[in-house]
C-alpha cells in the first residue's frame, strides 16, 4: 500500500514520494510534507524557470534562486513566473 501525506502544495491528501528528493533538512521536509503530483509540478516548473532565465544549477547563485523558489512554490505563497512567460500550449 503506497504512502500517504498530507500534501502542502495540493492542500489534500495524497501519495507520498518514494525516497527523499532533496538534499538536508528541506528534503526531509518534502518527503513528510509534498505528494508525487506536488513534486511532479514543481519540477516542471523548475525546468521552466531553468530554461526562461537560463540558470545553470551547478552556481551557487542559480541554486540558491532555484531552492528560494522552491519554499514557495511546494511551502509559501507560490512561485511566479518570469515576465513574458507563454506556455508552450498558448504559443501559436
Amino acid at each position: 500500500m503506497p504512502r500517504t501525506v498530507f500534501c502542502q502544495y495540493e492542500k489534500k491528501e495524497a501519495q507520498g514520494l518514494d525516497y527523499v528528493p532533496y538534499p538536508g533538512e528541506l528534503g526531509q521536509q518534502i518527503f513528510q510534507h509534498v505528494g508525487k503530483a506536488g513534486w511532479t509540478a514543481w519540477l516542471a516548473h523548475q525546468t521552466m524557470l531553468i530554461n526562461e532565465n537560463r540558470l545553470s544549477p551547478r552556481t551557487p547563485k542559480d541554486r540558491a534562486f532555484l531552492e528560494s523558489e522552491l519554499r514557495k512554490f511546494l511551502f509559501g505563497e507560490g512561485a511566479d513566473k518570469p515576465a513574458g512567460y507563454v506556455a508552450p500550449s498558448e504559443q501559436r
